[in-house]
């Protein structure tokens, strides 16, 4: 299942932009693509919704016909049991985490104890959390910890791209992880030069434009054979006017969406 998410929509719900997106705004315009999945990741202001906030955000979901999933970042137990909660009222089945918070860095040993806490109450709700590939923590470690936890609830959030930071190479990672993946981050990216040819810049690139093997991830981990869901984000840097860099958004949601439709 292809869906977008809050990253699809970085700029346009940023306090850049002159009438930022809100969540339902965001949620109408998944809609108008004809996307049946949106993923709300490390969006702050759900924090303070309350319940009945909540409830009618579901409710506008289920009028458009879209799947909601949760991220969030941290594995401490009493965080990851809120967006439990979160996800119980918002019907959610997956919450996207990653182990280390600004304020939080915990060792993998001291994270699988945290996640044996946290995750029973996951397991009841028939919840996944899926620890994403980033570059704080290498892949060999992340597999680690959950081969470790050994729980039904708990995989991975496959987004190599993240992973080149920590100079693994992206193919490597997604061989790695395959079998542990329970939600995918798909954006593609590139290296460039920059000016006077003095070091590179790693940014993001419409899909099929860069350096993420699509293929090779679809062959690898088979998405729709598994049931894993695939949420497009961007790496799109902020052009001259936060206007030009929306448009330009929107215009990568499109292409990137029929890009996954053609495969």
């Amino acid at each position: 299942m292809i869906g977008l998410g809050t990253y699809a929509f970085f700029w346009q719900h940023s306090a850049l932009a002159p009438q930022p997106l809100s969540l339902a705004d965001m949620l109408r315009r998944t809609r108008d693509l004809d996307v049946d999945l949106f993923q709300i990741c490390d969006y702050a202001p759900i924090l303070s919704y309350s319940a009945a906030e909540l409830r009618d955000l579901r409710v506008l979901a289920d009028d458009l016909g879209i799947t909601l999933e949760l991220g969030t970042r941290g594995v401490l137990p009493d965080h990851l049991a809120s967006f439990l909660r979160m996800a119980d009222t918002l019907g959610a089945t997956t919450v996207r985490s990653m182990i280390n918070t600004a304020e939080h860095q915990p060792s993998i040993a001291e994270a699988e104890a945290l996640l044996r806490t946290a995750l029973p109450a996951y397991e009841a709700a028939g919840v996944t959390v899926a620890l994403e590939t980033y570059e704080q923590v290498q892949s060999r470690d992340l597999v680690s910890l959950v081969e470790a936890v050994a729980s039904p609830s708990l995989g991975i959030c496959l987004d190599p791209a993240n992973s080149v930071a920590a100079l693994e190479n992206p193919v490597d990672v997604i061989d790695r992880c395959a079998p542990y993946v329970a939600n995918i981050h798909v954006k593609d990216f590139a290296f460039t030069r920059r000016g006077g040819w003095v070091g590179f810049t790693l940014e993001g690139v419409p899909l099929g434009t860069g350096l993420l093997d699509y293929d090779h991830m679809l062959a690898t981990v088979k998405p729709a054979e598994r049931g894993i869901t695939q949420i497009i984000e961007h790496w799109l840097p902020l052009g001259e006017t936060i206007e030009d860099t929306s448009a330009l958004e929107n215009t990568w949601n499109l292409s990137n969406l029929q890009y996954l439709r053609s495969k």
